[in-house]
């Protein structure tokens, strides 16, 4: 009876460690079949601007694929070699192997690390490295919702006088400065625009008093390029009106908010993500734009005329239909402040000219006459 006890005793021990492994193996699958995404923000995933912009996207992504696509996320990392590298590895070591990097100053290390981990995926934001194999980035042609909002805030200054807070005086700010300047001279030839920058991309403290020196000197409609809601908050204090930057931050200060140029990150990343699943991916310098709803304005508020808004719908469709482009010139030539053409009269500027692609020569680097910065 003894020996009988004994020889079910391990034929249950048997089946038992037959069980374990049967179950771990299908768990190990069902993990295969699972694609980790790891992120890297420059600022607080919930900094209520360019951070949670990226961020929606994300969520938008993971609810997609509802299970197939696990994301992680790395916060507040500098735009310092090592710390993007070592937030990236973390993430590799988590399993993720597709690595998107959202910040400019993540570019250099970005591309370090595709060359050294071949088998990962790297999309950057900005920026204009990549190769053919895994290294691709993408952005959009922000200045087509700045020109917009430009129009908006050419047509609801009293003073002429408009205020921008941007982050660092460099090509992409600029190329948005200059198109948000063109709008609103288009409705409102007099407007004079101030650029302040903070030389930080996440600062809420300096954002704010920034748009309060533009306050103090009678700017009475602000427009930003930095991340966080400070500039808004400012305006509303002061009863004047702004205009935000990334995401639809209306509830921040609705008294004084009246639209934004947003992103519509999701849209890239499942499209992307698909592509990385299915097998077709290739690397590539994607600029999406008005049309193809990867870069939008925010609803207008009801702080917004009804005038502005007619005026935004009827360009809206001009620039989403291909019909304008906001850097062209009429019968004159479109100067900058220095006095040097901008855009010869009868010409318009493509993506490959303002960012200087072909040639950095041609690349915006000085503000459009109207516009003064410091």
């Amino acid at each position: 009876m003894k020996r009988i006890l004994a020889l079910l005793m391990v034929l249950v021990l048997v089946m038992g460690a037959f069980s374990g492994c049967g179950g771990t193996t299908k768990e190990a699958e069902e993990e295969d079949d699972v694609l980790t995404v790891g992120f890297i923000y420059v600022g607080p995933a919930s900094d209520g601007g360019f951070s949670e912009a990226q961020d929606n996207g994300r969520i938008a992504l993971k609810d997609h694929f509802k299970g197939k696509v696990k994301t992680l996320k790395v916060e507040s990392v500098a735009e310092e070699s090592q710390a993007v590298k070592s937030a990236a590895i973390n993430l590799m070591d988590q399993g993720a192997s597709v690595i998107v990097a959202t910040s400019f100053g993540f570019m250099n290390p970005i591309d370090e690390l595709a060359k050294e981990y071949p088998d990962v995926k790297f999309l950057h934001f900005s920026g204009n490295k990549m190769n053919d194999t895994n290294f691709g980035n993408y952005f959009g042609a922000m200045e087509q919702p700045r020109y917009l909002s430009g129009i908006i805030a050419g047509m609801t200054t009293k003073s002429n006088k408009l205020g921008y807070v941007a982050a660092y005086p460099y090509t992409e700010l600029i190329i948005g400065i200059n198109a948000f300047t063109l709008g609103a001279q288009s409705v409102n030839p007099d407007v004079e625009v101030k650029v302040i920058y903070t030389n930080s991309w996440h600062d809420p403290a300096q954002e704010k008093e920034a748009a309060e020196a533009l306050l103090d000197q009678g700017y009475d409609v602000i427009a930003q390029h930095c991340d966080t809601a400070g500039p808004q908050i400012a305006a509303e204090a002061a009863g004047a009106y702004a205009i935000g930057y990334n995401m639809d931050s209306s509830s921040a200060a609705p008294g004084a908010y009246l639209t934004a140029p947003v992103w519509n990150h999701g849209a890239y990343y499942i499209d992307q993500i698909q592509k990385i699943m299915d097998g077709t991916w290739t690397p590539g310098a994607y600029y999406g734009t008005m049309a193809d709803g990867y870069v939008q304005l925010a609803p207008l508020t009801d702080n917004v005329s009804a005038e502005a808004k007619a005026k935004v719908k009827e360009v809206q469709a001009k620039i989403e239909s291909g019909e304008f482009n906001v850097f062209s010139a009429g019968d004159k030539d479109v100067l900058y402040n220095d006095g040097s053409v901008m855009i010869p009269a009868g010409t318009s500027l493509d993506r490959d000219s303002i960012w200087g692609i072909s040639n950095p020569d041609t690349a915006m680097t000085k503000l459009v006459k109207g516009a003064t910065g410091q």
